[in-house]
C-alpha cells in the first residue's frame, strides 16, 4: 500500500468517525467514593478500608431529527477498596431511551425514580452510600424489566411512572411506581408510590408476598442553610408467610450549612414500631440514626470528608442486617472524585 492510499483511508476513516460524532455524543462517568472507617457492630469492631458505591458508567444521545433523541445509559458498581466488580456487569443501569417535546420512554434496567424523589434527594453529606447510608428508607421497587414514562417539565413540574415486569416469574407479579416533583427557587417537594407484589427484604429481614410504600419529601434552601425531610409509610402483607399485615411509618430530617468550601452536614432519622394486624405494635421494633458529617470540597469534583454515623437498633430488630438489637456505629474519613 502507497502512501498516497494510505492517506486516502485515513481521511476516510477520520470523515466517517467526524460523521458520527455530528450525530451523537458519548459520555464516560462515575465515581471513586473511598473511606478508612473504624466500626462497630454490637460488641465487634473493625477497622479497614471501605467502598461508598463507587460506580462507572457510558451515557450517550442521537439526535434523530424532528426533535426526536435516542439515548442509552450503561452503569456498572465496582468496590473501589478491591477493585471487584459490585454484582452483576450492568446491574446499576442499562437502558435504552427514546426522547422528545413529549416527554421519554425508558426501557431496561434503572433505579426507582420514587426513591430518588424523597430519600437520595435529602441524602446530602455522602449521596446516601457507606456505612452512613440510610438505613431505616424501606426500597421496595424491583429495577429490573422495566418500562418507563417520564413527562417534559412543566412549571417546575415532573413525573414518571414505571412498571416492572415479572416476566411469568413463578410467584411475582408487575410493580408499579410513580414519582413526582415539584421544584420553584428554594422550595422543593416530592412524592413517590411503589406497589411491587413480591418484595422481600423489608423491615430488617423477613418475607412477604406484596408490598407498598408512600414517601413524601420537602426541601428548602435560605442562603447558605439547607433543610430537608422526608416521610415514609410501608405496607407488607403476608408478614413471614403469615396471614398477618405489617406497617411501619420513618421519618428522616436533614441539614447542611455551607461555608465557602466546607460543608457541614447533621440528619436524624427514625423508623416507628412495626404494627401487625391482630397483634399491634410489635415490642423492640423501632430504631434510631443519626449522622454528623463534614465535607471539603477541593474543586466541583473532589472532596475529603469524615462522618460519625450511629444506628440504635430495637431490641427485635436489626436494620442493618445482624443478630436483633446490635447497635452499629462508625467513624470515616474518605475522599471521593467524580469524572
Amino acid at each position: 500500500m502507497n502512501k498516497t492510499q494510505r492517506a486516502l483511508l485515513t481521511a476516510l476513516a477520520l470523515a466517517g468517525t467526524s460523521a458520527a460524532m455530528a450525530q451523537s455524543s458519548v459520555t464516560l462517568y462515575g465515581r471513586v467514593n473511598t473511606t478508612v472507617e473504624h466500626q462497630k457492630s454490637g460488641d465487634a469492631s473493625v477497622t479497614g478500608m471501605f467502598n461508598n458505591a463507587s460506580r462507572w458508567g457510558i451515557r450517550g444521545t442521537e439526535d434523530l431529527g424532528g426533535g426526536l433523541k435516542a439515548g442509552f445509559a450503561l452503569e456498572s458498581g465496582f468496590a473501589s477498596d478491591t477493585g471487584v466488580v459490585a454484582g452483576p456487569f450492568f446491574g446499576r443501569q442499562s437502558e435504552v431511551n427514546l426522547s422528545s417535546n413529549f416527554g421519554m420512554l425508558r426501557l431496561g434496567n434503572f433505579i426507582s425514580e420514587s426513591y430518588y424523589a424523597t430519600a437520595d434527594y435529602i441524602s446530602m453529606h455522602n449521596h446516601d452510600t457507606g456505612s452512613s447510608a440510610d438505613m431505616l428508607y424501606t426500597y421496595v421497587m424491583r429495577d429490573t424489566n422495566k418500562l418507563a414514562y417520564r413527562l417534559p417539565a412543566f412549571g417546575g413540574f415532573t413525573a414518571e411512572g414505571a412498571v416492572s415486569m415479572h416476566e411469568k416469574v413463578p410467584g411475582t407479579s408487575n410493580g408499579y411506581d410513580v414519582a413526582l416533583n415539584y421544584g420553584a427557587g428554594p422550595l422543593g417537594l416530592g412524592l413517590g408510590y411503589t406497589k411491587n407484589p413480591g418484595a422481600t427484604g423489608v423491615f430488617g429481614g423477613g418475607g412477604f408476598t406484596d408490598a407498598q410504600q408512600l414517601g413524601l419529601r420537602a426541601s428548602y434552601a435560605m442562603g447558605p442553610v439547607t433543610l430537608g425531610a422526608y416521610y415514609q409509610y410501608v405496607k407488607a402483607d403476608h408478614l413471614n408467610s403469615t396471614a398477618a399485615d405489617a406497617k411501619r411509618h420513618a421519618v428522616r430530617l436533614a441539614a447542611m450549612y455551607t461555608m465557602g468550601a466546607s460543608e457541614f452536614h447533621a440528619n436524624f432519622g427514625r423508623a416507628e414500631k412495626i404494627k401487625v394486624s391482630g397483634v399491634g405494635n410489635v415490642a423492640g421494633t423501632a430504631a434510631n440514626q443519626w449522622t454528623l458529617g463534614y465535607n471539603y470540597n477541593l474543586s466541583k469534583r473532589t472532596k475529603v470528608y469524615g462522618y460519625y454515623t450511629k444506628l440504635d437498633n430495637g431490641s427485635n430488630i436489626n436494620y442493618r442486617g445482624g443478630a436483633a438489637g446490635d447497635d452499629f456505629s462508625s467513624f470515616a474519613v474518605g475522599v471521593r472524585h467524580n469524572f
